[in-house]
């Protein structure tokens, strides 16, 4: 082992807490690992340096081939509703965490597998590897609350999804991987001992400041309910779909908390489903703003007998529409360069998604040209027509928006640069990351790495990569994804 490895420490907090709560588990060797990519502002995050990335053991480590001495791989158990439905027991079936450095848990996906399996094979395949790393980088560049992923290593090692498919590990990063299913895990258990050890440690430890409230799970299930309520509001005016929001994939910390088939909306359509698994919908754009308070109540329910009355927990619960709405219509104020907040803002709001859903405008590179757009009237109006088959419709709506500028006295340099700085011009698209996917399968990781610098800093104009900004192909807009990886 090198001597950088050897400085590597790893803390076991989560493993303190009991064998109940995580199984110690040693990761399946990976066939001849090779690292693909990694991010160097999460290593910067860890504390790890540089030229660790450089050396063999680097990628025999984040495949989970090599275990540091003093680290105890585990898998942790929880439960959780999947759509909608109590699916009971569930658990880490491919995540096997390594333990914490610098205050953050290091866990490989897909890296064997574990008594939490469920007949899997615990492998996750290059596909979704990268759209996992490549989304984490995506939210960090947004502002998005998120799980980070530090890297990706491949393999030719091959498992059976709807086809053959090549395996890789994603290595993330968080400073909980703890779900609002760890929670109902032990309460529909009757376990009262464990829920209550499994509460204290997350107030404990994430939010000590809870400790001196008259009720500290009231506090938990208040602050878990807001963080919630804020991320969703974050997800809804990027046109971000998480695609699978069931309670086993809520974060109890209010990150975006595994990458499955999620997308970036394209052309608007707010009853679009990213999932093409998701039957009925439940997971649509529209309705993740009341999902993700569906589920703040799942997580209530558990912490009912801690918190010790439904009216204490009601109440907990009970700010999620107010916090939701105060946040979406700050961020939609930002968007549209509004420097003041007044009456009939909300209403602007909702007649500009009708002229989109109308128009089926594409979500990202409609707000990005908006940015440009000045008080008065010239050819960037003729940008956004173009867009448009019902062309009135949007010049109804720029005079209702142009007359809210002229009522704030709103100046076009000043707004513009705000607006460009929170409508981003570059999200990762379906067919972006396919592309990125598609070459890296022919051993071609260009891609990955031009996305990565992209999607870091996406208000930045980048200029000589102007096409990732583009409307997406034909091809692109027909894609589908589904929960397999």
């Amino acid at each position: 082992m090198s001597s950088l490895l050897s400085t590597l420490r790893l803390a076991d907090a989560f493993g303190s807490l009991g064998t109940e709560f995580s199984t110690p588990q040693q990761p399946t060797p990976l066939p001849n690992p090779k690292l693909i990519a990694f991010d160097q502002s999460c290593m910067n995050l860890l504390g790890i340096p540089e030229e660790f990335a450089q050396q063999a053991e680097f990628a025999e480590l984040f495949s989970g081939n090599l275990v540091l001495p003093e680290s105890t791989p585990r898998a942790a158990v929880y439960s959780g509703h999947q759509f909608g439905v109590w699916a009971g027991q569930l658990g880490d079936g491919r995540a096997i965490l390594l333990g914490e450095l610098a205050g953050n848990e290091i866990q490989l996906k897909g890296a064997g597998p574990t008594p939490y399996s469920r007949m899997g094979d615990g492998r996750a395949v290059l596909r979704s590897s990268i759209r996992e790393f490549l989304c984490s980088a995506a939210m960090v560049g947004l502002g998005i609350p998120t799980t980070r992923a530090l890297c990706i290593t491949a393999s030719d090692y091959m498992v059976m999804r709807e086809q053959p498919e090549s395996t890789a590990v994603v290595t993330r990063v968080a400073p909980s991987f703890v779900r609002f299913g760890s929670f109902e895990h032990w309460f529909y258990r009757d376990d009262l001992p464990a829920l209550r050890t499994l509460a204290d440690h997350v107030i404990g430890k994430y939010f000590p400041e809870l400790l001196n409230s008259d009720s500290p799970y009231a506090a938990l299930l208040r602050e878990v309910t807001k963080r919630t309520a804020e991320l969703v509001a974050h997800w809804q005016t990027v046109g971000f779909m998480h695609g699978v929001l069931n309670t086993d994939n809520m974060s109890i910390l209010g990150l975006t908390l595994d990458y499955g088939p999620f997308g970036f909306m394209e052309a608007f359509n707010p009853q679009h489903i990213c999932n093409h698994s998701d039957h009925q919908g439940r997971y649509s754009y529209a309705m993740q703003p009341q999902i993700g308070e569906w589920n703040c109540y799942a997580l209530g329910q558990a912490l009912l007998p801690l918190i010790g009355t439904v009216e204490d927990t009601t109440a907990a619960l009970s700010q999620y529409k107010e916090v939701f709405e105060l946040k979406l219509a700050e961020l939609w104020q930002a968007k549209l360069g509004l420097a003041t907040r007044q009456d009939g803002d909300t209403e602007l709001v909702a007649a500009l998604l009708k002229v989109m859903q109308r128009n089926q405008l594409d979500f990202t590179y409609f707000f990005r040209q908006l940015s440009h757009l000045g008080t008065a009237q010239s050819d960037r109006d003729n940008v956004l027509r173009d867009l448009c088959v019902d062309r009135e419709s949007l010049d109804q709506w720029l005079l209702q928006y142009r007359q809210r500028l002229a009522s704030e006295g709103s100046q076009d340099a000043a707004r513009q640069t705000r607006m460009k700085q929170v409508n981003p011009k570059f999200v990762l698209r379906n067919y972006l990351a396919q592309q990125a996917i598609e070459a890296a399968q022919k051993n071609d990781f260009s891609e990955i790495q031009t996305l990565q610098t992209l999607l870091a800093k996406p208000f930045d104009e980048h200029e000589q990569h102007e096409s990732y900004a583009a409307l997406p192909p034909d091809w692109g807009r027909a894609l589908s994804v589904s929960c397999s990886s």
